[in-house]
């Protein structure tokens, strides 16, 4: 059966980034393949970045060759510009993300341009793109700056205004980079946006959990129509250009949630759940949610019995 709701594991890559100790190719590949038996169909495996800036991700290549080795499952990789998606395609990438950010002081600190500079980028890498690669876009900074604070609502449309007849079919994801927004805005701007561009074909949310609000302001955006979710197991992640900011929204919590209110998400918890505990003892690592830690005991205690 299809799943009612779509998320997209991100912990590969926001949860892997920001880890000092370089984690080996080999253990990536194989949380991937852990996370695609307990259900995960799509996952953002790596990104094709600088390896002096970001020397986790500098086995990208292998990273996507072993994930795209699982049948059936969506890989996507995160670029930040045309040169390197191209590296990205060279290695056999059938699905990229383009970031930028709505806040010039993050775009400058992220991706060394202004967010117009990088508008004209996302232009020049959807001319070059060959037919039949899948295209996202992520647009950071959405709800949040972690140097200016609130985003205007005004500044998001004004931005999407000009992405979106750039690539009319991409998906886009809002962002909210630092976790500080709350559902109230998440529910807003998404139904802002998509009334205003109602032939989009998909729409993401991509929350962080700073303020405990993450599984809070996923269901304001499912509220508002949004049916795919980006989440990190263990809750996993912070932005190295985000100050402050903590993991993504726990997978494990957003899949509890949504079982709950019987929403289908294709994704065996249990099997999840033994992925986000090991996930949470890698070296380095912040991890987040808590899902995880009140079903610790339970299922220790099942374990006794069994």
């Amino acid at each position: 059966m299809t799943p009612d709701v779509t998320l997209i594991e991100v912990g590969p890559r926001d949860g892997f980034q920001p880890i000092g100790a370089l984690i080996p190719t080999d253990t990536k590949i194989d949380y991937i393949r852990r996370l695609y038996d307990a259900g995960i169909r799509r996952v953002e495996a790596t990104a094709f970045v600088s390896d002096r800036a970001v020397p986790q991700l500098a086995d990208a290549a292998e990273v996507l060759a072993g994930a795209k080795a699982l049948p059936g499952l969506d890989v996507q990789v995160l670029v930040p510009n045309q040169r390197y998606c191209e590296k990205a395609l060279e290695a056999g990438a059938e699905n990229v993300a383009f970031v930028l950010s709505v806040s010039e002081k993050h775009n400058m600190n992220n991706v060394r341009r202004t967010p117009q500079d990088s508008v004209e980028e996302y232009r020049r890498l959807v001319e070059a793109l060959p037919a039949g690669i899948a295209l996202r876009l992520n647009l950071a900074t959405s709800f949040d700056c972690p140097f200016d604070g609130a985003v205007d609502p005004d500044d998001v449309v004004a931005l999407l205004d000009q992405l979106v007849p750039i690539r009319p079919d991409a998906e886009i994801a809002l962002c909210d980079t630092t976790g500080r927004t709350t559902p109230s805005h998440v529910s807003k701007l998404f139904a802002r946006a998509i009334a205003r561009f109602p032939n989009n074909p998909s729409w993401v949310f991509h929350g962080h959990d700073t303020y405990g609000l993450g599984v809070a302001n996923v269901l304001a955006a499912y509220s508002a129509g949004v049916r795919a979710f980006d989440s990190s197991f263990a809750g996993l992640g912070g932005c190295p250009f985000a100050p402050g900011a903590t993991g993504n929204v726990a997978t494990e919590d957003v899949v509890w949630t949504f079982d709950k209110m019987g929403v289908s998400t294709g994704i065996d918890l249990d099997r999840l759940l033994d992925v986000a505990e090991d996930g949470a003892t890698i070296p380095g690592a912040l991890s987040g949610g808590r899902v995880r830690t009140a079903l610790h005991s339970q299922r220790c205690a099942q374990d006794l019995v069994a």
